[in-house]
């Protein structure tokens, strides 16, 4: 594929930005990605393992003649580094993000870019419960959705259709949505299950009936698949909480309501109410498979360990 920037920037340099520059390098993307991490620590680990061609000691430095900057920060960081970057970017770039909440995004972002600067949020549905830039690797993103939510500074279709390549380019599938439709829908594809996920590892902690050394010892089985997206950043999905918090209250109530029909069952003992239910929310885990977002591999498709 042909490249399609001249120059990207990456602002944060954990999992996705690494991801990113992974995937850009491996299909010649762009001529040059420069890097910014907060950290002095993050960005001398970039530089040590190669990271992103120039990695930079400020954001603005970081951005200067870019034609497209990508905001890797956590939601509640990204106003305050648009407004950190808004006086070095270059007229006619693009400024893009990788949130997972878009409404609180645009609000945010929108407010500080220049006359003159298209904002083409998206959101990558791709991750690990691994994070920092020695997690992220080329292939995060292929056959993975990326969504593009375009905002009101998103009217140049050249720049949402150059974004779009980017990240077929990466190897993700492309739909645009609305903002405040993906917020709903996300909450209910990660945004709450990361919640659940949280809270089941607290109640093990707080039943002190069940020891630390056995939760470990017996997490072979459904404590460890289920929770295993409670080892993501705790300040990535504080912001995301935040900032997404009526579409996530929403769906956490309609998550409780349907917790005590599965227990009233359980108390009365309905038998026929618990098999048809769990053969119906096997159905729908089985067209998540079908569309090629998981595996049905033994062991979720992790590798056997080597001796």
């Amino acid at each position: 594929m042909s490249r399609v920037y001249d120059r990207v920037a990456l602002i944060g340099l954990g999992l996705i930005a690494s991801s990113i520059f992974w995937a850009i390098r491996r299909g010649d993307l762009a001529g040059e990605v420069t890097g910014y991490a907060r950290s002095g620590a993050t960005r001398d680990t970039a530089r040590r393992i190669g990271l992103c061609d120039r990695v930079c000691d400020s954001a603005a430095e970081a951005v200067a003649g870019a034609d497209l900057v990508i905001l890797c920060v956590p939601v509640g960081a990204m106003g305050q580094v648009t407004a950190d970057i808004a006086g070095a970017l270059k007229p006619g770039a693009t400024v893009s993000d990788v949130g997972s909440v878009k409404r609180a995004v645009i609000d945010a972002v929108g407010p500080h870019l220049p006359e003159g600067v298209h904002f083409v949020p998206a959101h990558p549905l791709a991750g690990t419960e691994h994070s920092g830039p020695e997690s992220g690797f080329a292939g995060l993103y292929d056959n993975r959705w990326c969504i593009i939510v375009p905002s009101d500074q998103s009217t140049d279709p050249d720049a949402v259709a150059r974004l779009r390549a980017l990240w077929e380019g990466m190897g993700a599938n492309v739909d645009e949505m609305d903002a405040d439709h993906h917020d709903l829908v996300l909450a209910v594809t990660s945004h709450v299950p990361h919640a659940i996920a949280y809270t089941m590892v607290g109640v093990a902690d707080h039943l002190r009936r069940v020891t630390e050394s056995e939760v470990v010892k017996y997490s072979a089985a459904g404590f460890r698949d289920f929770t295993r997206i409670a080892a993501s950043d705790p300040t990535m999905w504080r912001d995301v909480f935040l900032n997404n918090r009526e579409a996530t209250l929403d769906i956490l109530g309609r998550f409780t309501e349907e917790l005590f029909v599965l227990q009233r069952a359980i108390r009365m003992g309905d038998g026929d109410h618990l098999y048809e239910y769990f053969t119906r929310t096997r159905a729908i885990r089985r067209g998540i498979i079908e569309a090629g977002q998981d595996t049905d591999a033994p062991d979720f498709g992790r590798a056997a360990k080597r001796p």
